[in-house]
């Protein structure tokens, strides 16, 4: 999980810097490829993304076959996968950064035709009703029936880097990086009403069907990618993928999760 970067050391370090559509995060994109230099994603040894966490987001899809580590310097509006903006010693910052590895969750989904598509989701993957009327889902962990009905608005499953993002803002649990773990929380859940979700080992494959999809149709969302009118949706850890996250010393990401647990 930890490390540093062990190239950052040198003057020769190739850096790409890349930035939102944001006025502030793009100019602060050019000036520091005025201070210090920049060369083309593919050929960098590190990423400094501009932005917010959404930004930060699709960086990392962005490099998920170059597995490129990616330093964010918040230029947005919600800046907790981020560090904090700063263009003096920059090349120190990345030669100290601690490393944070994350795995992406793979959504498989199964629409109405019976055609299935697939997507990557770095945060998390949830099912949300499309209508009025709620969502009516049965959930499966490694092919056993959990939970036979859940009526609700809809359901996630997080990584722990997400567990901070919309998990925590549907009541689900903060989970340490190093925990190995996914959280499985339901969204307004109305039946069972007392249900508050489950903590899943990390190499668990979560099913959920959809019941009556003609009456209660559901969306699924890796991420940004969604799927309509879904009927079957699987979830499980992509451990051969691991995407890496910089965090400028003493403030790891780890120590980020632990504090927002104490968050008032």
């Amino acid at each position: 999980m930890r490390g540093r970067v062990s190239s950052a050391a040198s003057s020769d370090l190739r850096i790409a810097f890349t930035a939102s559509d944001r006025p502030e995060a793009m100019s602060a994109r050019d000036s520091l490829k005025a201070r210090y230099g920049s060369v083309p994603m593919d050929q960098a040894d590190v990423i400094v993304a501009l932005g917010g966490d959404g930004f930060m987001l699709e960086t990392l899809h962005t490099v998920m076959d170059r597995r490129t580590p990616v330093f964010g310097m918040n230029r947005g509006s919600v800046g907790f996968l981020m560090n904090d903006y700063e263009e003096d010693n920059l090349i120190e910052r990345l030669s100290g950064a601690g490393r944070a590895v994350i795995h992406p969750l793979q959504m498989d989904a199964w629409g109405e035709t019976g055609q299935v598509q697939s997507g990557l989701a770095i945060n998390e993957v949830s099912l949300l009703r499309q209508t009025r009327q709620s969502a009516k889902l049965r959930i499966s962990v490694d092919d056993r029936v959990r939970l036979e009905e859940l009526s609700c608005d809809g359901c996630l499953v997080a990584t722990a880097a997400g567990s901070t993002a919309y998990n925590l803002s549907a009541h689900g649990p903060i989970i340490p990086l190093d925990s190995r773990v996914l959280a499985l929380t339901p969204i307004s859940a109305f039946r069972p009403r007392r249900w508050r979700g489950a903590l899943l080992p990390h190499q668990a494959k979560v099913c959920f069907e959809i019941l009556e999809p003609d009456k209660r149709p559901v969306s699924a969302t890796a991420d940004s990618f969604e799927v309509r009118r879904v009927s079957k949706v699987e979830v499980r850890e992509r451990r051969d993928i691991a995407l890496t996250m910089l965090f400028d010393a003493g403030r790891s990401f780890e120590e980020r999760v632990l504090a927002e647990q104490f968050a008032s």
